[in-house]
C-alpha cells in the first residue's frame, strides 16, 4: 500500500519537510518512489509548496495520505473532506493530562473568591473613594428693583 506522508530534513531543532511517496512499511528515511513538494513550518506564506499534479495522480492510484498531510491538502483545497486527528495519545497520557486539568480547576476555584463577597467590596470601595456629596440650601437671591431717579 501506497503512502504519502512527511520526511524529515534540514537542520536540528529547524525541521523541514519532503512530501513523498513510499511504501507503508518502510521507513520515511529510506527510499521513496518520489518527491512530491516541500513544506517549511516556519513560514507562514509560501511554506507548503506541494506538486499539485503528482498529488493528484498518486491519490487517483489510491496512494493514501498521512493524518497531517491529509489536513494540510484540505487547508490548500487540494482535496475535500474531513480532517483527520493526527495526533494520538496514549491512555496513560490523557489520564495524566486530565488529572492535570482537574488540579487547575480546584487550585482556581480556591483562589476566586465567591462572587457576590467580590461585588460588595467593590461597591464598599466606590462609597470610600466618592466623597460624601453633601447638599446646599438654595439661597434665592432678591431682586432689586430698578429705582426711579427724583424728579426734580
Amino acid at each position: 500500500m501506497l503512502i504519502i506522508r512527511l520526511q524529515r530534513v534540514g537542520k536540528r531543532k529547524f525541521p523541514t519537510y519532503r512530501l513523498i511517496v513510499s511504501e507503508k512499511a518502510r521507513d520515511t528515511k529510506g527510499t521513496y518512489l518520489e518527491a512530491l513538494g516541500t513544506f517549511n513550518p516556519h513560514v507562514k506564506e509560501n511554506g507548503f509548496k506541494p506538486i499539485t499534479e503528482r498529488i493528484k495522480y498518486w491519490l487517483s492510484k489510491g496512494a493514501q495520505t498521512s493524518g497531517t498531510l491529509n489536513n494540510l491538502f484540505i487547508a490548500q483545497g487540494l482535496i475535500e473532506g474531513k480532517k483527520m486527528k493526527s495526533v494520538c495519545l496514549s491512555e496513560r497520557r490523557k489520564k495524566k493530562l486530565a488529572e492535570k486539568s482537574k488540579a487547575k480547576a480546584e487550585a482556581a476555584a480556591k483562589a476566586a473568591p465567591a462572587p457576590a463577597v467580590e461585588e460588595k467590596k467593590v461597591e464598599e470601595k466606590k462609597e470610600e473613594a466618592a466623597p460624601a456629596v453633601t447638599e446646599k440650601p438654595v439661597v434665592e437671591e432678591k431682586k432689586e428693583e430698578p429705582v426711579a431717579p427724583p424728579a426734580a
